[in-house]
């Protein structure tokens, strides 16, 4: 049977919008299918198709009934310590529920740019609080705001009860104000280290005083707890709420710019920032009054976003990584811890990140262990090659403050075994099967890789391949291509 596109081994790594759409799809999401691959659309349709018409609801792993069960009051009025601590225990644990569940809606998403954006976010605003009913209520706040205004989702996220917890804002009070929250919010959330004074951190956070939230995870305002007095924040007096804060914030071209580098880094170039284009996208992003979707269609629209400088700029995260292995070929795991092991092991562990500056990304993704690790996982997941890995406490549990990371050296370490996963193979190797016997090392490895191979790089591969049966070489080729290092970039 011909090949779809009437696609020769020539024309794999030189057909301009089949690479450009692998590339957006990389980038906006986690990796193309093999249907958008084979039917490339105008880069200004599949941009539009990246965004859902209808946000998705809330990832609902708990409900407010069974908050209600272990929340903080419900938890004090048990009369056995031990039967509470128990309880205490086991709730916490859902966070690990609340992981996967999310990992899942990644893998089976209709719209990944929606996830891929929201984990964004997620390292932007990161948090880690131990209470998986706030972590709930965090993630969903910036799931509907992830695609639409940075002011609305800014606002929310600093109301949520995991960040007040996380940052300590529930102590802030007009007596005794606390400056964790103000010192982060100018810091990591809106307009960067030196931007401010400490004096702005000082008046931001008598601002803040009063800020809190409820037994079920609400927030609320305590005047009796705020500091009514005159403030000076960035040059301006006057007896500013923290609602006052955010907006100046806000007013700042400053925090566009730096929200927009942040951006920048996450979607196109982990190290470098070219600063006429970072200056043209924040100007806009300002101008349109923080519009998180049109910052995205700028990008993913502009002419050099598909420059031959941008495919393997990026190295993807743990996450991305094992979503795209999942959305990929589907494969289930005899142990649900695999995916969370393989999460702490690599360095990505949702809702547990090492720090509030979130997992810095880029080059420390890798080391020469993790490398290691990664490029032997495809082997672990498809073939029956063990993979025994040396797994390390939780780091973020242990960390002494939301601004210190835990020493790694110092943690206790356990094995634990990565097992074959039982993947269904149909539907790719159904696909591939449509090319000649002869194309399909190079067009396997143009879909897989964002860079091209040579013609020997690809010979070498295809040497170790199974060729005795068609299934099996497409099988055998495609776990070859997903050992090499070049795989890891996107």
């Amino acid at each position: 049977m011909a090949n779809p596109g009437g696609l020769t081994s020539s024309d794999f790594f030189y057909m301009d919008l089949q690479q450009q759409n692998k590339l957006l799809y990389s980038r906006a999401g986690f990796g193309i299918s093999l249907n958008e691959f084979a039917n490339p659309l105008p880069i200004d349709k599949a941009v539009e198709n990246l965004f859902p018409k209808v946000v998705p609801g809330a990832l609902e792993m708990i409900t407010e009934e069974e908050w209600a069960r272990n929340s903080p009051n419900a938890l004090k009025a048990m009369d056995d310590e031990a039967d509470r601590k128990e309880m205490k225990k086991e709730f916490r644990a859902r966070t690990k529920d609340m992981n996967l569940l999310w990992m899942q809606a990644m893998v089976d998403s209709s719209f990944p740019l929606l996830e891929k954006v929201s984990l964004f976010w997620h390292g932007h605003f990161a948090t880690h609080i131990n209470n998986p009913y706030y972590d709930q209520k965090l993630l969903d706040v910036i799931r509907k705001n992830a695609l639409g205004n940075f002011g609305d989702m800014l606002r929310g996220v600093s109301k949520s009860s995991a960040m007040l917890q996380f940052l300590n804002n529930r102590q802030n009070k007009k007596q005794h104000p606390n400056e964790n929250f103000a010192r982060e919010v100018m810091e990591l959330f809106t307009l960067g280290r030196g931007h401010y004074t400490e004096d702005d951190i000082k008046e931001a956070a008598r601002a803040f005083t009063g800020w809190a939230f409820d037994g079920q995870g609400a927030f609320v305002f305590r005047p009796k707890q705020h500091d009514e007095g005159e403030k000076t924040f960035l040059g301006k007096r006057g007896n500013f709420d923290g609602d006052d804060i955010l907006n100046m914030l806000l007013e700042q071209k400053q925090t566009a710019i730096f929200i927009t580098q942040k951006v920048y880094r996450f979607f196109v170039s982990d190290e470098k920032i070219d600063d006429k284009r970072a200056r043209k996208l924040s100007t806009d992003f300002y101008n349109r009054n923080y519009d998180i979707a049109s910052l995205l269609r700028n990008i993913f629209t502009a002419d050099w976003f598909y420059d031959d400088s941008i495919p393997g700029a990026k190295i993807k995260s743990p996450v991305e990584l094992l979503v795209g292995y999942q959305r990929l070929i589907p494969m289930q795991f005899g142990n649900h811890k695999t995916i969370l092991n393989l999460q702490r092991v690599l360095g990505q562990y949702l809702f547990n990140p090492p720090n509030v500056a979130g997992w810095p990304g880029g080059t420390t993704w890798i080391d020469s262990s993790s490398l290691v690790t990664r490029m032997r996982l495809p082997e672990a997941f498809f073939l029956s090659k063990e993979l025994n890995l040396s797994l390390k406490e939780s780091d973020a549990e242990m960390a002494q403050s939301h601004r210190e990371p835990v020493t790694m050296e110092t943690q206790p370490v356990k094995p634990f075994r990565v097992g074959k996963a039982d993947a269904d193979w149909s539907a790719y190797i159904a696909f591939w099967r449509q090319y000649k016997k002869e194309e399909l090392p190079q067009a396997i490895a143009a879909y897989l890789l964002p860079v091209p191979l040579t013609q020997q790089q690809v010979a070498q591969v295809t040497s170790f391949a199974d060729n005795d049966d068609i299934d099996e070489l497409i099988k055998s080729l495609t776990i070859l291509f997903m050992e090499l290092p070049e795989y890891q970039l996107t």
